[in-house]
């Protein structure tokens, strides 16, 4: 265990091995990556956990510089703990050089199949059990990380102390088209909020995406840049911030009659899944539940006609950035995840896969819960959150649109305080 210092911390770093299928607990072995984290004046105290799940799929956690943002409340009640979920940050990789390894697209499909939240739940059990005595421990999840905390209701409660979810309360039947039914109608209005409040960006978008129609455009890193692609840069649109990152990017993307240089390098830091291949792999999987996806985004767009750029690209209309839709077209482009296409196409061809949330189980929960579900997140829908808070026995919502889905990340701690108190009866 390696022991190290932050402005007013004291982190540890952990290491742990899990099996890859819970089901063959003698087979394969993956390892996992922990972060320990305490308040510097406590370190001595006997506090109980705090597991955080971040949002994905596929990120790393949080990398702290001391006592930031959310971390600074939670360390005043708790030891926390930053977990890299399977295949993510400093836990075994999964990505093209490692899946290279497996001989087949089947083989490699079959491997990727165990990195959803039902084995990122059974990891965090194993762990719980090494870091706590048995003792149960306080969740708390962001956004994907919600839909591990809810799949922990379901399924391992008595491992749970009291569960803390942001962003992340997921439609417990949701299929991936009632997902993207429900989202795309969402996006355009955030589009149309963002012309709204910067209408020069209309004109820029449309030039953009002409230039791109008209032109063979490629990325620094080789990836083809298409309107497609230009317009999946409207994910951000659901974060506090991203309408104006968005408007700062189309600024100024011309230089000399072509997109700029420094355009190009700043499309490509927001479009590369170089980061988090799995985010790609299995964004869709993570909500699938019984039928295959079937590259649900891609099937459910042509039902949104304003998504289709040949209106902007040819009339009146402004182009509409998509959100967080993932295409066949991005494995394909990215060069990162193009040796990986066949395994994802055969994810999203998977004929079954096993349940995450167990409703009766959750009607019967008494584990102390506290969501804060944004109401306008683009994201994860307003209608399936607030269905799944009425099914989950004790759980106390707050419904807010003070934030956007990034609020845990932005309110400087005021969230978390907030959920807590919510738990603890005091608000």
């Amino acid at each position: 265990m390696l022991s190290y210092r932050q402005p007013g911390a004291i982190l540890n770093d952990l290491e742990f091995t899990v099996p890859l299928d819970h089901a063959q607990p003698g087979g394969a072995k993956i390892e996992l990556f922990a972060r320990e984290v305490v308040a510097a004046d406590r370190i001595a105290s006997d506090l109980p956990w705090l597991l955080f799940l971040q949002g994905g799929p596929g990120f790393g956690a949080l990398r702290p510089a001391g006592r930031e943002s959310w971390l600074d409340r939670a360390l005043q009640d708790y030891r926390v703990l930053l977990l890299d979920q399977r295949g993510t940050g400093r836990s075994s990789p999964a990505n093209r050089q490692t899946l290279a390894l497996h001989a087949t697209a089947r083989e490699q499909a079959e491997y990727l199949s165990h990195f959803r939240a039902d084995s990122i739940v059974a990891d965090a059990e194993l762990i719980r059990r090494e870091m706590t005595g048995g003792r149960p421990w306080s969740v708390l999840g962001q956004s994907f990380g919600g839909f591990c905390a809810v799949t922990y209701l379901s399924y391992a409660p008595e491992g749970l102390r009291e569960a803390f979810i942001t962003g992340g309360l997921p439609g417990l039947h949701t299929t991936p088209d009632d997902l993207y039914r429900a989202t795309y109608p969402m996006v355009a209005t955030k589009n149309l909020a963002h012309y709204e409040r910067y209408p020069q960006d209309v004109a820029r978008a449309k030039q953009v995406a002409r230039h791109l129609a008209g032109n063979a455009t490629l990325l620094p890193s080789g990836a083809r840049f298409t309107v497609e692609a230009f317009q999946s840069l409207g994910q951000v649109l659901g974060s506090s911030t991203g309408s104006q990152e968005l408007h700062y990017l189309l600024e100024d993307p011309f230089a000399g009659g072509e997109l700029s240089d420094d355009f190009l390098y700043q499309a490509e830091s927001r479009l590369s899944f170089a980061a988090a291949p799995l985010y790609a792999i299995l964004h869709e999987a993570c909500y699938a539940q019984g039928a295959p996806t079937d590259w649900a985004a891609q099937r459910l767009r042509a039902e949104f006609g304003e998504f289709d750029a040949a209106a902007a690209l040819h009339g009146d209309d402004p182009l509409l950035f998509t959100g967080e839709m993932i295409y066949p077209w991005m494995l394909e482009n990215d060069p990162v995840l193009r040796p990986l296409c066949a395994a994802a196409d055969l994810l999203a061809q998977r004929p079954s896969w096993p349940r995450l949330y167990d409703a009766p189980r959750l009607r019967a929960n008494d584990v102390p819960a506290a969501a804060a579900i944004y109401y306008d997140d683009m994201y994860v829908p307003l209608q399936y959150s607030a269905q799944t808070a009425a099914t989950i026995r004790g759980l106390r919502a707050w419904v807010t649109n003070e934030y956007e889905h990034d609020g845990l990340r932005v309110s400087d701690g005021q969230v978390l305080d907030r959920l807590i108190a919510m738990v603890r009866g005091n608000a």
